[in-house]
């Protein structure tokens, strides 16, 4: 056989999947899957990719799908540590440049989290450093944001979150849901976090080893806000100081989610942060 006619193979096959397309119901669909194969094709010629590699990947595919159950997505921790779901989350958002950027909300998240007054503590346990969070929110001209919802939830502080060792801690532990008042602002009281490695011990995890990549998230706490009128904002705010916080797995850190934890008096901690709602009006489609 022509060796050049084998350089062409890849490129050929999918050109032929494509023509195969012109009639199919769903034109956007089509559309995707010839896009795809024949990204794929080209990958494959320029990799030189031998027949041993493309089992690899299959073989890889069909683990992750395996490895996916009614308490696990490994497919969604892949699109997590690709980088992909935080950039579509990006893309998507429409957010004015000054809003609090949006980011994943994560399988750790509960509805129904107990209400809690300004300065009431989530932390059922007594367990950890204490931490003193003031959160103030406003819109992008600077106008407090009174009577808005804010549910938070985080780890403790050996990293693990309450529905993922339930009988290690109370229930609902170190989540709440407060309410702003006239000035827009809200006392937190919790305990520091600390951060945590994903769930390492599947196809994804294998994949981060070989490749070399980190595993493990800066501390955070993560926030679920929401008031009429304003886009409902689902984010993090960081530990500036840990040492992960250039490397998160999830690819959420930006630098607007950066927080000052700062030693307070009586040996806790404390951080505010600013909040910046955008109003419904405000938002803009992908380009």
């Amino acid at each position: 056989m022509d060796v050049r006619s084998t350089d062409k193979a890849m490129k050929n096959a999918a050109d032929i999947f494509a023509a195969r397309l012109h009639s199919a119901p769903d034109k956007r669909l089509a559309r995707f899957m010839s896009e795809l194969i024949h990204d794929v094709a080209d990958l494959a010629d320029r990799m030189d990719m031998t027949r041993e590699e493309m089992q690899s990947v299959i073989g890889f595919l069909t683990e992750v799908g395996e490895a996916c159950s009614e308490r696990r997505q490994e497919w969604v921790l892949l699109a997590d540590v690709l980088g992909l779901s935080s950039a579509f989350e990006s893309r998507h958002a429409g957010l004015p440049a000054n809003a609090t950027p949006n980011t994943l909300v994560g399988p750790f998240y509960r509805s129904g989290a107990p209400r809690r007054s300004d300065n009431e503590s989530i932390c059922l346990d007594g367990k950890g450093t204490p931490l003193v969070f003031t959160a103030r929110l406003a819109n992008s001209d600077g106008e407090p944001v009174a009577s808005a919802r804010i549910e938070v939830w985080h780890a403790n502080g050996e990293g693990v979150y309450e529905n993922q060792a339930p009988d290690m801690q109370p229930e609902f532990n170190l989540r709440g849901t407060y309410t702003t008042g006239p000035d827009g602002s809200v006392r937190i009281r919790t305990v520091r976090p600390c951060g945590y490695r994903i769930p390492d011990d599947g196809p994804v995890g294998k994949l981060l080893r070989q490749l070399g990549l980190p595993a493990t998230r800066p501390a955070h706490l993560q926030f679920r806000i929401s008031a009429s009128g304003y886009r409902t904002l689902i984010t993090h705010v960081f530990d500036k100081s840990d040492p992960a916080i250039g490397t998160d797995p999830l690819f959420a850190v930006d630098p607007a989610l950066l927080g000052d934890f700062t030693e307070s008096d009586g040996g806790g901690v404390a951080c505010s942060f600013n909040f910046i709602l955008a109003r419904d009006e405000d938002l803009q489609k992908p380009a």
